[in-house]
């Protein structure tokens, strides 16, 4: 097995790390090949960059060839990486998605399995194990359902690259069925949000996510040009991922939702005061990077809109999740359950391909609705008239 050596190479962001090895070509010679390690910057010394390296899984993917041996699972999983994530990938990941797929992988299958040869883990270990995630480890049951998902695609793609030559994940089960629910609000708490947000900045992408049910992504994103003053609606066509503008969440998200006037005249009241106003600027700027990228969602959440949304009498626990998200979903709960607007409208305002991703995790049991349905039942079987003078 090779361990490469480390070279400093200049790149457009400045001295970085390289790690060179040697291949095999088409026509039987060593060829070198290099994989980047990370800046010179960031890694200033040598044993630093090594550690880099096997953080990242180099030095497994660089000895990948098993030459008939058969594999770990450490190496298994870091071809899986490498095919996954390389130009060729048959299931592409977004910038969003790589690092949280790298943590699941290395952090929790090869942490677990990494030492053992692939072929020989069992179903039934693999099975207790995903129990012991969620008993033990406090893992929800989405969670162990995405790990699972993960490990039975690094056997598939070994089993295609023909480096196992079984799937002991196949016939493992687990449950999927999440226990979050998402916290909804109602118009009246929107607007006492709103009027906490002192900032006009704050208040305009507020009212905005509430209004249009935009993703934080992609509301983020948007730059002036994509809001069609004349066509009264707002084009969505990108994300705001890892500091760069990426495809949206779904075919189905790339699109339009509908600007209403009243949300017009505040968003024209905006730009009238952003100093950030050309068609390339985006619509919801960072002041401190000289509106040169958009706001943080995260930050601003933490900052401002989750202690406005526990003055305005939003019950939320310490530690309980709610941001930017929760609008969508109370936009989506309240037009089903008390404007009893389509399931269809509702489910093109919000982008979904699907009417039941609307109906089934954005639209939620309301119980003025359930009593008023209970209430003209009994109304119906005459007991209401009876007791109800």
């Amino acid at each position: 097995m090779q361990r490469g050596s480390l070279k400093i190479v200049s790149r457009k962001a400045g001295p970085t790390w390289v790690l060179r090895y040697r291949v095999n070509s088409p026509e039987g010679k060593k060829v070198e090949h290099g994989s980047t390690v990370g800046l010179v910057s960031d890694f200033p010394k040598e044993r630093d960059a090594w550690k880099e390296v096997h953080r990242l899984g180099l030095f497994l993917r660089i000895n990948d060839d098993q030459g008939g041996v058969r594999i770990r699972f450490d190496a298994l999983a870091e071809h899986y990486l490498k095919v996954e994530h390389g130009a060729d990938a048959v299931r592409p990941k977004s910038l969003n998605t790589i690092p949280i797929v790298e943590h699941y992988v290395r952090d929790y299958l090869v942490a677990r399995w990494g030492n053992q040869l692939a072929e020989d883990i069992g179903p039934l270990e693999i099975q207790k194990w995903l129990v012991s995630l969620h008993n033990n480890n406090g893992l929800a049951w989405t969670t162990v359902s995405k790990i699972r998902g993960l490990m039975q695609r690094v056997y598939r793609i070994g089993l295609i690259h023909e480096k196992v030559t079984r799937n002991p994940v196949e016939h493992v089960e687990t449950r999927s069925k999440s226990d979050y629910k998402a916290i909804t609000i109602s118009p009246a708490q929107t607007l006492a949000i709103l009027s906490k947000m002192d900032n006009p900045l704050h208040y305009a992408l507020v009212l905005t996510c509430a209004a249009t049910a935009l993703r934080a992504s992609e509301l983020i994103s948007l730059r002036w040009s994509d809001v069609l003053w004349l066509e009264n609606r707002i084009r969505v066509s990108k994300r705001w991922a890892k500091g760069a503008d990426g495809a949206t969440k779904t075919k189905a998200s790339d699109g339009y939702v509908p600007m209403h006037p009243v949300l017009a005249e505040e968003l024209k009241q905006w730009r009238s005061l952003s100093p950030y106003t050309e068609p390339t600027d985006f619509v919801f700027p960072s002041f401190r990077a000289d509106g040169k990228v958009p706001i943080s969602p995260g930050i601003f959440v933490a900052d401002y809109l989750r202690k406005a949304a526990i003055e305005a009498g939003v019950m939320i626990e310490p530690g309980q999740r709610w941001g930017l998200h929760n609008l969508r979903h109370s936009i989506s709960n309240w037009l089903v359950n008390k404007a009893h607007v389509q399931a269809k409208t509702v489910q093109s305002l919000l982008r979904h391909s699907d009417v039941k991703v609307t109906l089934n995790l954005y639209t939620h049991e309301d119980g003025d609705e359930t009593r008023a349905a209970q209430g003209a039942f009994l109304q119906a079987v005459g007991v209401g008239s009876q007791l109800v003078q």
